[in-house]
């Protein structure tokens, strides 16, 4: 999901040349955290305590992941759903009945299941999710009308026949007052290994939309709609937690087999491949199946036109409002470069079928959101208008999210600058791919990057927190958005500019490839990260992840005299002379400039020393220590001294103190000054 819908993406692009300019930002907007339940652990702040089931990454992951030809075919199913779903537009309800069936994949016996409610979440205005007086989710807002999920019955005919949702949980571990994460015993245990098959029925009752569910009149988005089990670890832990409004998802992949029955004149969009479709009198029953995803949604409206296309293999379908041409074509356009350049950069796409849903506006809080094999768009009718690529880059955000969160399924919860941060990483090489340095915004006026905005609201808050810690534990979604989305996608950015962006392409890629279908935690980013760009490289997105590691490179002292020739009388060998500089040979100027590094990342950097004649002279710096003195002799007198003169780091914190100038009557002093000021200005228009 991208850090804000469209609207706040131009929210983001005024914000950007506001910072830049020299204000003091805050653009995104800030939904107070939740205070957490007396249980909540205390943050997790080291980078080798990532969490307690993480196995190791291997010793290599090797050139043979630098391509498709050892990618997985597809998951082993460790849940996996059949469901018969009815929804009621009228009562904006889903009844529904079917079956788990789940394996335990870890090494100890299973006393209890973990269940996620995820509707309960919009229960009341009690809930963890709603109960904020500052705003609830991404967007702010809250629930108007009331959704809920209530399990009617669930039955494991080889536990007995006695209804095991009897004696679940009356509500979440620690948290009277919500019953999204609820805990069911189980009769008797199921060994390491072993199947159990349950039986349920449930009802749905979908709000109003609220984020990422719900309805608008008879537009029906329904995600996170059916009791999904938690994830249980290799080691036995259950990974389960209540629904927290910064925070997403976190499952085991499964096949799904789903029935839904809807209105005959509405049309449906899901996850997977429809297999059927009937239609009886005024209803229509429609099955879709999907093997190796970790969740299911879909969609039903009346109002929805369709387009199919075939695109780099994949069956792509677009659900659009009646008339909104102009979103069709753009939505496709962009999908027509970015899934090829996905497919090449981090394994093709497995699965058949892609559905790409733009909500009608009355809808768009369901927009900017992913599931597998089925994403959201949305942006404002008047964005186009403007220039804003907002509905180009939240395709692109959301596509990027079917690798990772839906191949490389990393917990949501605990880690969310592994989805959203590398996805926006990604969002924003490819934007910059297609659309150039007007991948942002692209008008009349102005042309801007989106890897500029990034940069820009990540040194907004960058030394907020860390970045790397659980959804929950922000202090608002605005430091996320920061330091989540931006700061983890200006992190990688850096290290792509200074070791070699096909050095960290290639990490990138074999790490999405080797740990598709699986859930790898931040230990396994980082050793493949350290793998291909090496130890100094990991180092450094260690720090900056883990310990709020900052960098800023200052030219904090520039310096150019005349050499001073010697005058007066010297005794020599051949008695007293007298030295006269007067008849000294042509001047030299002896010049000095002293370059700081201020935080703990150490970055490689290059250091430009221009000369009154023109003259230019590249120095580099390790980044060890903190300053570094260059010296120079020569011809002409040093004028000004530019730190990082390509901007590789865009991590630095300040980018207007990497340059000084020596300024004097010459004409040339300004005109360097000017050049470095002309040079801040293309970057921040597009690097």
């Amino acid at each position: 999901m991208p850090p804000a819908n469209s609207a706040i993406y131009q929210l983001s692009l005024a914000a950007g040349l506001t910072y830049l300019a020299g204000a003091v930002i805050d653009a995104l907007p800030s939904a107070a955290s939740v205070p957490a339940p007396a249980t909540t652990s205390p943050p997790v702040r080291a980078a080798y305590q990532p969490t307690r089931h993480a196995t190791a990454p291997p010793a290599e992951i090797g050139e043979r992941f630098d391509s498709d030809g050892a990618l997985a075919k597809t998951a082993e199913p460790t849940a996996s759903y059949r469901w018969v779903a009815r929804l009621d537009t009228n009562r904006h309800s889903i009844s529904g009945r079917g079956s788990i069936t789940w394996v335990n994949r870890s090494e100890t016996p299973a006393n209890e299941l973990y269940f996620h409610l995820y509707l309960n979440a919009f229960k009341n205005s009690r809930t963890l999710f709603l109960r904020s007086p500052f705003g609830a989710g991404r967007s702010g807002e809250r629930a108007t009308r009331y959704g809920f999920i209530d399990v009617k019955r669930m039955t494991a005919p080889t536990l007995g026949s006695s209804d095991l949702w009897g004696n679940a949980a009356r509500h979440s571990p620690g948290d009277p007052e919500d019953e999204t994460d609820i805990r069911v015993p189980l009769p008797k245990p199921v060994a390491p290994g072993a199947e159990l098959t349950l039986e349920l029925e449930f009802e749905a009752q979908l709000p109003e939309i609220v984020e990422r569910t719900g309805y608008s009149g008879s537009y029906h988005f329904v995600a996170q709609w059916f009791p999904k089990l938690a994830k249980r670890e290799a080691d036995g832990s259950w990974s389960h937690f209540a629904f927290h409004p910064q925070s997403e998802f976190y499952s085991d992949f499964g096949d799904y087999h789903v029935t839904l029955e809807v209105p005959a004149g509405f049309v449906v969009g899901a996850t997977g491949q429809r297999q059927s479709l009937r239609r009886e009198n005024d209803r229509q029953t429609l099955v879709y199946t999907q093997r190796g995803v970790a969740d299911f949604a879909w969609v039903a409206w009346d109002g929805f036109s369709e387009r199919e296309e075939r695109i780099a293999g994949t069956q792509v379908r677009l659900l659009t409002p009646h008339g909104n041409d102009a979103a069709l074509e753009t939505t496709l356009k962009t999908l027509r470069v970015a899934l090829p350049h996905f497919n090449a950069s981090y394994g093709r796409y497995p699965y058949e079928t892609l559905t790409v849903v733009h909500p009608p506006e009355h809808a768009l809080k369901s927009g900017g959101m992913e599931y597998p094999t089925l994403i959201t768009t949305g942006s404002r009718w008047y964005t186009p208008l403007l220039g804003i690529r907002d509905l180009e880059i939240v395709t692109i955000h959301e596509l990027g999210h079917q690798w990772f969160y839906g191949l490389v399924a990393t917990n949501e919860h605990m880690w969310p600058f592994l989805d959203e941060g590398v996805t926006s990483y990604a969002e924003g090489w490819a934007a910059q791919q297609f659309y150039g340095n007007g991948s942002a915004l692209d008008n009349a006026l102005l042309s801007l990057s989106l890897v500029s905005v990034t940069r820009a609201l990540a040194a907004a808050r960058g030394h907020e927190d860390v970045v790397a810690k659980p959804a929950r534990e922000f202090t608002s979604f605005g430091s996320m958005g920061s330091l989540v989305y931006q700061r983890t996608a200006t992190i990688l950015d850096t290290l792509g500019r200074v070791y070699g962006r096909a050095e960290l392409h290639r990490a990138l890629g074999r790490y999405a490839r080797y740990y598709r279908f699986r859930h790898p935690a931040p230990p396994h980013l980082a050793a493949a990260i350290r793998e291909v760009l090496g130890d100094r490289a990991a180092a450094n997105f260690e720090q900056a992840i883990f310990e709020r590691g900052s960098v800023d490179y200052v030219a904090s002292t520039l310096q150019s005299v005349p050499r001073t020739e010697p005058s007066g009388w010297f005794d020599r060998e051949g008695g007293r002379v007298s030295l006269d500089p007067s008849t000294a040979p042509e001047s030299v100027w002896l010049s000095r400039a002293v370059v700081t590094r201020q935080g703990t990342l150490k970055f490689p950097v290059d250091v430009e020393l221009s000369f009154q004649d023109g003259s230019r002279v590249r120095k580099h710096w390790s980044g060890e220590g903190t300053t570094r003195t260059f010296e120079h002799r020569g011809p002409a007198r040093l004028v000004s001294v530019s730190v990082d003169p390509e901007r590789r780091i865009t991590l630095d914190d300040n980018l207007l103190n990497n340059a000084v100038t020596k300024l004097g009557r010459e004409p040339e002093f300004p005109r360097e000054l000017g050049r470095f000021l002309l040079q801040l200005c293309l970057w921040v228009a597009g690097p």
